[in-house]
C-alpha cells in the first residue's frame, strides 16, 4: 500500500482543484456516485448513474478522490428535478433528485453489493418494497435549534452536509404539515418567553432540539430538549403556550441533556402539559408512543415489515414459541401473537417496557411474556428453545456474544431486521460460518429519499 507522499509522486496527474469530464457508474452505500478516473477511483457528491458531469477535485487520498460537480454534461435519463427547494443545501434527502422507481433499484443494488463485499454472499437482492407514501412519510422529527450571533433569531431545521450548520427550514414535503407549523411557531415565539437556542461550540443556551411524533391519525407530542437539568418557569410557559396553539398537539414533554454529547436525548424527560403519548396503530394493533421510546419513522412502511414477518410465521409454523429481542415496545412481538402460542419481548429501556406492558393489555394480548434487560444477558439465563428469533436491533448490529446465543436458543428461524446493510451482512456472515443458511434478504424502503434501506432477513439454523 503506498503511502500519501508515494501516492502524490506516483498519482501526479490529478490535483485539487483539477477539472475532470467523468462518467457515473453506480452509487455507493453513502449516496456518492463512483466514477473512475485513469482508473482512480473519484467520489462526486450529488451525482447519478449514467451522469456525464464535468467535476472539480476537491479532496485525494492514496485509495480515492472526493469531487464536486462543476457542470452536468448529459443528465442520466434517471435524473430528475426535485421537488423540495431545498435538497442541495439540506442534508436530509439525499436522493430526491433521482427518479423513486430507480431509488429503489440503486438501493436493491447497495444491499446486494453490501452483502457481496462484507458477507461474501451471492445471493439475487429482489428490489425493496416501496414505501405507501414518498412525501409527508417522515412521522418523527428532530430539529437542531440555534440562533443567530446578532439578532438573535431563532434557526431551526437539519444540518448541511457534512457539518453542524443548521439549514433553517421553513417547509419540509417529508414530513406532515403540521409540523411545520409547530416548528415556525417555536421559531417566532421562543424570543417572546426568554428561550434562547442553543450554542453547540459554548455549550450554552437553552433550547438543543425539538423532537415531534406525529400519529398517522394527526396527534403530535412536541418535545423540548433543553441544556438543564430541571424545568423553569420560563419554559413550562413556552411549553404551555405551543399545547394551546395547536389543538393537534396532544402533549408537551420536555427532555433534559445538560451534556456536551452529540446525543440528541438525555435520559430522564417530564410531560409538562397533556398526554405523554401518541397512538398509533399498526396492522389491527393500537400502539402507545411515548417521546423517548423507539418506534419507525415511517409507520405504513413499517407496517409492510410487520405484516411481512406476520405471514412468514403463518404460512410456516402452527403456533410456534416466538423470542422478540431488542423489542423496543414490543411492536412485532405484539403483532405476531396472534400467529403465535406464546411471545417472549426483551428490551432494555424500561420506559419502552413499560409502554409494551399497556399496549398489550390495551390489545388484550394474553400470550406474551415482557421483560426488561440487556438482550444478550437475557439469552445467557434462558433455557427454553424457541422456533423463532426475532432480532431487530440498533444500527451497530448484533455482538457476537448476542448472536451466539441467539444460535443457541433456536431451533429452526432467525428473522433479522436491519436497518443497516454493512452490520447485516457482517452478522449474517458470522452465522453462516456457525452453521446457517440465509434462505432471503428483503428490503423496505423506510427512508424515501436517502440510501438507507431497511432489511428484513429469513435465516435458517
Amino acid at each position: 500500500m503506498l503511502n500519501y507522499k508515494e501516492f502524490l509522486r506516483y498519482n501526479r496527474f490529478m490535483n485539487i482543484n483539477d477539472e475532470y469530464t467523468a462518467i457515473v457508474e453506480k452509487l455507493t452505500n453513502e449516496g456518492a456516485g463512483l466514477s473512475r478516473i485513469g482508473g482512480f477511483v473519484v467520489f462526486v457528491e450529488n451525482a447519478c448513474t449514467y451522469d456525464r458531469v464535468k467535476i472539480k477535485i476537491k479532496k485525494i487520498t492514496k485509495n480515492y478522490a472526493l469531487a464536486t460537480i462543476v457542470e452536468i454534461i448529459d443528465p442520466s435519463p434517471y435524473r430528475i428535478q426535485p421537488f423540495c427547494p431545498m435538497q442541495k443545501v439540506c442534508g436530509a434527502c439525499q436522493l430526491q433528485f433521482i427518479d423513486y422507481n430507480y431509488q429503489l433499484e440503486i438501493k436493491r443494488q447497495i444491499v446486494q453489493d453490501t452483502m457481496h463485499s462484507i458477507g461474501g454472499f451471492d445471493i439475487e437482492i429482489p428490489l425493496p418494497v416501496a414505501s405507501p407514501e414518498t412525501r409527508h412519510y417522515r412521522h418523527k422529527i428532530q430539529y437542531p435549534i440555534s440562533q443567530t450571533k446578532n439578532s438573535k433569531r431563532i434557526l431551526a431545521g437539519y444540518y448541511k452536509p457534512s457539518s453542524h450548520e443548521i439549514v433553517n427550514i421553513k417547509y419540509c414535503p417529508i414530513q406532515p404539515e403540521i409540523c411545520d407549523r409547530i416548528i415556525e411557531f417555536v421559531r417566532d415565539h421562543a424570543f417572546d418567553y426568554g428561550i434562547s437556542g442553543f450554542n453547540e461550540k459554548k455549550h450554552t443556551g437553552e433550547l438543543r432540539h425539538v423532537v415531534i411524533r406525529n400519529s398517522v391519525s394527526g396527534d403530535n407530542l412536541v418535545t423540548l430538549v433543553i441544556n438543564a437539568t430541571k424545568p423553569f418557569g420560563r419554559l413550562i410557559d413556552f411549553a404551555r403556550a405551543i399545547y394551546s396553539e395547536f389543538k393537534e398537539v396532544t402533549g408537551v414533554c420536555i427532555n433534559f441533556n445538560s451534556k456536551k454529547t452529540n446525543v440528541i436525548m438525555g435520559s430522564k424527560t417530564e410531560c409538562i402539559i397533556g398526554k405523554e403519548h401518541i397512538e398509533e396503530h399498526i396492522l389491527d394493533k393500537k400502539f402507545l408512543i411515548s417521546a423517548d421510546t423507539f418506534f419507525q419513522v415511517n409507520p405504513k412502511s413499517a407496517e409492510n415489515i410487520f405484516r411481512y414477518v406476520k405471514d412468514y410465521i403463518l404460512n410456516n409454523f402452527e403456533k410456534p414459541l416466538v423470542l422478540d429481542a431488542y423489542a423496543g415496545i414490543s411492536a412485532f412481538g405484539i403483532c405476531v401473537a396472534d400467529v403465535s402460542g406464546m411471545v417472549v419481548s426483551i428490551e432494555e429501556n424500561l420506559k419502552s417496557v413499560e409502554l409494551a406492558h399497556k399496549t398489550a393489555k390495551i390489545n388484550n394480548i394474553q400470550n406474551i411474556e415482557i421483560h426488561g434487560g440487556d438482550a444478550g444477558e437475557y439469552f445467557a439465563k434462558e433455557s427454553r428453545k424457541f422456533d423463532v428469533i426475532i432480532l431487530d436491533p440498533p444500527r451497530k448490529g448484533c455482538t457476537k456474544e448476542s448472536l451466539d446465543e441467539a444460535f443457541k436458543l433456536c431451533q429452526n428461524t432467525i428473522i433479522y431486521v436491519s436497518c443497516n446493510p454493512a452490520t447485516l451482512a457482517r452478522d449474517l456472515k458470522y452465522l453462516k460460518e456457525k452453521g446457517c443458511s440465509i434462505e432471503s434478504i428483503q428490503p423496505f424502503d423506510m427512508f424515501c429519499h436517502t440510501y438507507h434501506i431497511e432489511n428484513v432477513a429469513i435465516i435458517k439454523v
